[in-house]
């Protein structure tokens, strides 16, 4: 099958990660994609819906090789949203958050061996950081244990006037309250619909997003070369 897209490249993870790397998107308006579109890169990706299988089986001709699912979730925000009193992160919360973000997405699509063994850690690490700046995610709001550390948090984007994702959520038996606290930040925008993606192997994430009234709306296969 012939495959038809633009190859661009990925300028921000390229310098973090220090592989030359771009994402092949797929378009049937694009030139066909041959050898030489790919000439120079370390690392190449692309996103296909899991339905799109001779998109896949033509990829695989390319040498790309599988690497996760990914499911997506949209969660209707209701009228009115129960406030579960989360705190807003801010500048002193950075390196604690860092340290967590690291540990608990250690093994995503930035592992080894496509990538070096600590960059999924460090990249997340990065986003958590950024989000508390209001760099590409808005806000980071969290949750804290008694003595004061920080033991959940959860990362938000709006991404126009009727929407927001969730970014980065983690902490040990706080997915209920995360979820809680998304929804209201997006609640008292106005926002209609609340976005979630994750790893379809993630069983728990995905009993977490459905009992919180998300449904899945896609499956999608992410691949590298």
């Amino acid at each position: 099958m012939t495959l038809h897209g633009v190859v661009e490249e990925l300028a921000w993870e390229s310098a973090f990660f220090g592989l030359r790397s771009a994402i092949v998107r797929l378009r049937d308006d694009a030139p066909a994609l041959d050898e030489r579109a790919f000439d120079g890169f370390h690392r190449i990706q692309a996103k296909i819906a899991a339905s799109a299988t001779h998109q896949l089986d033509a990829l695989q001709q390319f040498g790309f090789r599988l690497v996760e699912g990914e499911a997506d979730f949209a969660l209707p925000v209701p009228a009115q949203a129960v406030d579960p009193q989360a705190q807003t992160a801010v500048a002193a919360d950075i390196v604690p958050l860092r340290q967590m973000a690291a540990t608990l997405f250690s093994q995503s699509r930035f592992r080894a061996p496509w990538y070096p063994p600590e960059a999924s850690g460090r990249f997340y690490a990065q986003w958590i950081e950024n989000a508390v700046k209001g760099v590409y995610d808005h806000e980071c709001l969290l949750f804290r244990a008694p003595d004061g550390q920080i033991n959940a948090f959860v990362s938000l984007r709006q991404l126009n006037e009727n929407e927001a994702r969730i970014g980065l959520l983690g902490g040990r038996g706080a997915g209920e309250k995360l979820m809680l606290a998304a929804v209201y930040w997006a609640q008292q925008r106005q926002l209609k619909t609340l976005r979630v993606a994750t790893q379809i192997s993630n069983l728990a994430a995905i009993k977490r997003y459905t009992r919180s009234g998300a449904l899945m709306e896609s499956t999608a296969y992410w691949l590298y070369r």
